[in-house]
């Protein structure tokens, strides 16, 4: 249960420096505390995206990781980051991203700062 709720909080945190990084993500609220709120429903989301669609999509586009030598990481993980902002729209939480190529860079934000994140804060272990 720790884990979950450590890796939920570094999604969170990483979405938010993707929206204060990048224009076309946005994230709007009434107030700081229904952003927050909003960014950790929109970070279980993402979480939920990413640990039952993410393995089905690498599992059918494994030719490709070969091909472009793990470059079409990128395209996976901005297609995730469209279908979460799809699923926030779909449960109507404010959440936004503006196109594909914004995802891609957003992706890359994301992944890197959840990274950075997930080494710094203590796992469940």
């Amino acid at each position: 249960m720790k884990n979950f709720v450590v890796k939920t909080l570094a999604n969170a945190g990483a979405l938010a420096v993707a929206v204060w990084l990048l224009d076309e993500i946005t994230l709007t609220g009434d107030s700081t505390g229904g952003q927050i709120a909003t960014l950790l429903l929109v970070a279980l989301v993402f979480g939920v995206v990413n640990s039952l669609v993410k393995p089905i999509v690498k599992v059918l586009t494994f030719p490709l990781f070969i091909l472009t030598l793990g470059l079409i990481t990128l395209v996976v993980n901005a297609l995730m980051l469209l279908l979460t902002s799809w699923f926030a729209d779909k449960l109507d939480l404010s959440f936004h991203v503006e196109g594909f190529w914004t995802a891609v860079l957003g992706g890359l934000i994301i992944s890197v700062v959840s990274w950075a994140l997930n080494v710094v804060l203590p796992d469940g272990d």
